[in-house]
C-alpha cells in the first residue's frame, strides 16, 4: 500500500461516515499522511481528526476512533491506534508494506514523479552572470540549486522553462571592450575595467581572429573587441555550465530589450496602468503604492533609461511570452530587488503574490582551496570543476537552503569516507548495484518470485516506509523551492539501506543454502532502493555510479 492509497482509504472512511450520518463535515480532497518520528508509532500517521474536529463538532479523539474503526477493516492495514489528542498511528501488514518494492521497480525512473505542480507554467531564471568574465563559485550555487529546482518542478508536473538573462547592455560592456583592447595593445586596463588574466587570453583570441585589430580606428577597434569578446565569453559560459550538466531553454539578451524598443514600450504600458508620472524632468514609477521604499526612476532627466526600466521590460517580456509564474533566483547583493520586482508586477496589473517569486542566495566560500588561481575571493567554476569535479560540488551546494551562508572545505568534499554526504549516498547506490551483481552470480533471480509478506524484519519495514515517502519529499521540495530536502532524504535513505544491508542477506550464505522467495523478495527491495537513490540523485544533477 502506497501513502496515496492509504490517504485515499482514510478519505473513504470519512466519506462513508458522512454518508451514513455518523459525521457531518466537509471532507477535504486530500488527506495527508506522514511517517511518524518514532518507528514504534507505526508506519504512517495523520492528524486529520485534529483538523476536522471543530467543524465536525466532535472531540478529536472521538473522531479519530471513528476513522480507526473503519480503517481496521481495510485490507493491508494491520493496526490503527489513536494517540495523544487525536493522532492516528497506522501500521501496515508486511505484505501490504512490502508490495511497494515491486511498485518502485516497475515504475522505474517515473517513481517519485507527481502532480503537485501540474497546471503551473513557470519561468525559472537563475545564474544570469554578466558576459564580462568567467562564472565563479557564487554563480555555481545558483547553477546547482536552480537546475535541481528545475528538475524537481518538472518531476512534480510543472511546465518549467529555465532562463539565463544575459546582462549585455550598459557601461560594463564598454569597459569590457576597452579592457580587451588595452591588453591587445600591451597596456594596462582603464580604471574601472577588468584586470583578470582571462582578459589577456581573450585579447589574444580577438587578435587571432582579427589580425588587423591594432590598425583599426579607436571606435571600430572597440566594437570588434566588444562583439568578439562577448561571443567568446558567452561560449565559455555555456561550456562551463555544461561541465556541471546545467543547461538552459532560453538565453535572453538584455540588449535586445533596448534595440527592439521594448524598454520604451514598457514605460508606456506601465503609464497606461496608471502607475507612471513625470517629475523633475524624469519619468517615475509610483512603486511606493506597492510596498517599495521609494518611487523608482524609469527615464532620467537626460533621457537615458534606468536598470529599473529594463527590469520592467524584462518582466513584461516574460508575461507576454506566456509565463504567469516567474521565479527569480538572485545573489546575496540583490535583497533590495525583492520589493522592486514585486512592485513591477503590481504596476503591470498582476498579483505579485502569485506572479513573481524572488529567492535570494547567501554568500559562499571554500576553505582549503589548493589551485592558487584566485580572483579576489572568487574561485572560477572551471577551476572548481578541475579541482573537485561536478558531483561533489552540485550535491554539496544543493543540500543546504539557499538562504544559509556557506563556508565549505574543498578537501572534505573530495574525501571518500562516510563523513562526506555525497560519497555516502553514491556509495549506497553502488552497493545496491554490487548486491544485484553478486545475487545474479549466485542464481538469485527477481523474476522467479516475490513474497512481500516475508519482509518482516524491522529494518525492512523502516526501509520500505522511507521509500514510500519519496514522492512526498519531491512534491514538498518543489512546492517550497527547497532542493535540499531531496538531498537530506537521500542521506536518510542511504542510512536505512546500510543498516538493512548489515542485517538482512539477499544472497545465500553458502553454496549449500537453498535460494528461496525471501532472497528474491529482498532483491526486489534492494533494487527498489537502487532506483530511488538514482532518481533522487538525478533530480540533483548528480551521477549514480554503479561501482566506487
Amino acid at each position: 500500500m502506497t501513502p496515496e492509497e492509504l490517504s485515499g482509504a482514510i478519505r473513504g472512511a470519512l466519506l462513508q461516515a458522512v454518508g451514513d450520518g455518523r459525521l457531518s463535515v466537509a471532507v477535504p480532497d486530500e488527506v495527508r499522511v506522514e511517517r511518524p518520528r518514532q518507528r514504534e508509532h507505526g508506519d504512517w500517521a495523520t492528524n486529520i481528526a485534529l483538523q476536522l474536529a471543530r467543524s465536525a463538532g466532535m472531540p478529536p479523539r472521538d473522531l479519530a476512533a471513528l476513522v480507526a474503526d473503519a480503517l481496521a477493516a481495510v485490507p493491508g492495514v494491520k493496526a490503527v491506534d489513536v494517540a495523544g489528542p487525536g493522532f492516528l498511528n497506522i501500521t501496515l501488514d508486511a505484505a501490504s508494506a512490502g508490495e511497494l518494492a515491486r511498485t518502485v521497480v516497475e515504475e522505474g525512473s517515473a517513481y517519485g514523479t507527481n502532480d503537485a505542480e501540474r497546471g503551473h507554467t513557470i519561468n525559472l531564471e537563475f545564474v544570469s552572470g554578466n558576459p564580462t568574465g568567467p562564472l565563479h563559485i557564487g554563480h555555481m550555487r545558483w547553477a546547482a540549486l536552480g537546475d535541481a529546482l528545475r528538475r524537481i518542478l518538472a518531476a512534480s508536473g510543472a511546465a518549467v522553462t529555465a532562463e539565463y538573462y544575459i546582462n549585455d547592455a550598459g557601461t560594463q560592456m564598454e569597459k569590457f571592450a576597452a579592457s580587451i583592447l588595452a591588453r591587445a595593445r600591451g597596456t594596462e586596463v582603464p580604471e574601472g575595467g577588468y584586470p583578470g588574466d582571462y582578459v589577456a587570453r581573450l585579447a589574444e583570441q580577438v587578435r587571432a581572429a582579427r589580425p588587423d585589430l591594432l590598425d583599426l580606428a579607436e571606435e571600430e577597434a572597440l566594437t570588434v573587441c566588444r562583439d568578439l569578446g562577448y561571443d567568446l565569453q558567452m561560449a565559455d559560459i555555456r561550456e562551463t555550465l555544461a561541465l556541471f550538466d546545467v543547461h538552459f531553454d532560453v538565453w535572453f539578451s538584455e540588449r535586445t530589450l533596448h534595440e527592439s524598443g521594448s524598454v520604451a514600450r514598457a514605460v508606456e504600458r506601465l503609464r497606461e496602468q496608471g502607475h507612471v508620472y513625470d517629475a523633475d524632468g524624469a519619468v517615475w514609477a509610483r512603486t511606493t503604492e506597492f510596498g517599495d521604499d521609494r518611487d523608482r526612476v524609469l527615464v532620467r532627466s537626460d533621457g537615458s533609461v534606468t536598470y529599473f526600466a529594463a527590469d520592467a521590460a524584462y518582466y513584461l517580456s516574460k508575461k507576454d511570452r506566456g509565463f504567469p509564474e516567474k521565479v527569480y533566483m538572485l545573489g546575496a547583493d540583490h535583497h533590495g530587488y525583492v520589493e522592486r520586482l514585486k512592485a513591477i508586477a503590481a504596476c503591470a496589473g498582476d498579483d505579485p503574490d502569485v506572479s513573481i517569486e524572488v529567492l535570494i542566495g547567501q554568500l559562499i566560500n571554500i576553505a582549503g582551496e589548493r589551485m592558487g588561481k584566485r580572483r579576489g575571493n572568487a574561485i572560477f567554476m572551471r577551476e572548481l570543476h578541475d579541482w573537485l569535479g561536478s558531483d561533489p560540488v552540485r550535491y554539496t551546494l544543493a543540500r543546504y537552503p539557499a538562504d544559509s551562508p556557506l563556508s565549505l572545505d574543498g578537501e572534505e568534499m573530495r574525501r571518500r569516507t562516510n563523513d562526506n554526504p555525497v560519497f555516502y549516498v553514491q556509495y549506497a547506490h553502488a552497493r545496491t548495484c554490487n548486491v544485484a551483481r553478486l545475487a545474479a552470480e549466485d542464481g538469485v533471480d527477481r523474476g522467479d518470485g516475490f513474497a512481500p509478506e516475508l519482509l518482516t524484519d524491522e529494518t525492512e519495514a523502516t526501509l520500505l516506509a522511507t521509500l514510500a515517502d519519496y514522492p512526498r519529499v519531491v512534491a514538498q521540495a518543489g512546492a517550497l523551492r527547497e532542493p535540499h530536502r531531496v538531498a537530506r532524504y537521500l542521506e536518510d535513505l542511504a542510512a536505512r539501506f546500510h543498516k538493512w544491508y548489515d542485517t538482512c542477506r539477499v544472497r545465500p550464505q553458502n553454496a549449500d543454502e537453498e535460494i528461496t522467495d525471501l532472497h528474491r523478495t529482498r532483491l526486489w527491495l534492494n533494487d527498489a532502493t537502487r532506483q530511488v537513490l538514482a532518481n533522487g540523485l538525478g533530480l540533483l544533477g548528480v551521477s549514480a555510479p554503479e561501482r566506487m
